[in-house]
């Protein structure tokens, strides 16, 4: 038996006709034996004829969900033990699918493909993912070499346990990063070298700016959200003592600025608690 034969590799697409031609000759024949999926998300191009033409099987959505709705739809579809996920834009090489299972097989829970610094599509985004890796890598303790790839290989039945976490959007790789490291699971790094895709890429980062803002504070939510709130609370405790020993030294007086920041810092620091207990009921019944 083919060690790609338990290998099911999931390619989300939104009119990447062009792409796909290109480059999914050259992954089916890197890997013969292996379950090929194209999420067709609403693609009004010629998708569908070149995934017919290619022998790979498709699976499309009525209209476009978002790439996190095409991962979903890819793991519900595929039959294989081992997700292998990659863009279906071919900036990810099939080659460095290869490298990915190869430490994949070592036993590990999930293998991310790690892109260099010249590998981001702009200075903005460089500055962002660097943000992202040292937040998450604060909040984790592990170190996270890249937490918005979109290529990685997993194990599918670990990975499903946590589709229900998984927004419709591009933020899936941030979720479920954090949730293999918060549930235990092992994750591992390796370098990737991306490629230049041809045609518009469909994340703006105007309009996507916010949303790139939010993963901020989903990583503190889906890890450890005391490590978030706690710092915020203290800031407020801190800045309350500072303006009660100023105003106590030059007034002699207890103000209500002071009582208002030492409430806050009390009630931000409870709802650190009882998300912290509300993240860990997330993760009860995962392995």
């Amino acid at each position: 038996m083919s060690a790609t034969d338990s290998v099911s590799i999931i390619l989300p697409a939104r009119n990447e006709a062009v792409n796909l031609r290109r480059f999914l000759p050259e992954l089916r024949s890197l890997f013969p034996d292996a379950e090929i999926i194209v999420v067709n998300d609403g693609s009004t191009d010629d998708t569908l004829a070149v995934c017919a033409a290619c022998e790979v099987r498709a699976v499309s959505h009525q209209y476009s969900k978002g790439n996190g709705a095409s991962i979903k739809s890819g793991a519900r579809a595929a039959t294989h033990d081992t997700l292998v996920f990659m863009d279906g834009d071919g900036q990810h090489s099939p080659a460095d699918v290869q490298r990915l299972l190869a430490v994949f097989r070592e036993g590990y829970d999930m293998v991310v493909g790690a892109r260099s610094s010249a590998s981001q599509a702009s200075v903005g985004r460089l500055v962002a993912n660097t943000l992202y890796n040292r937040l998450s890598s604060w909040m984790s303790g592990q170190p996270i070499l890249d937490l918005t790839s979109g290529l990685r290989a997993v194990n599918r039945r670990k990975f499903k346990q946590f589709l229900y976490l998984l927004p419709n959007g591009f933020s899936y790789p941030t979720t479920i990063t954090m949730a293999f490291f918060r549930a235990g699971f092992s994750v591992k790094y390796v370098d990737i070298h991306n490629n230049t895709r041809e045609g518009k890429s469909h994340i703006s980062l105007v309009r996507d700016g916010l949303r790139f803002f939010i993963i901020i504070f989903k990583i503190g939510t889906l890890y450890s959200p005391l490590k978030i709130f706690m710092p915020i609370a203290f800031s407020f405790f801190s800045i309350g003592i500072g303006y009660y020993m100023y105003t106590f030294y030059r007034f002699h007086t207890f103000t209500n600025m002071s009582a208002v920041l030492f409430i806050a810092a009390i009630i931000v620091f409870l709802i650190g608690l009882v998300s912290e207990q509300v993240t860990t009921l997330i993760y009860k019944d995962s392995e």
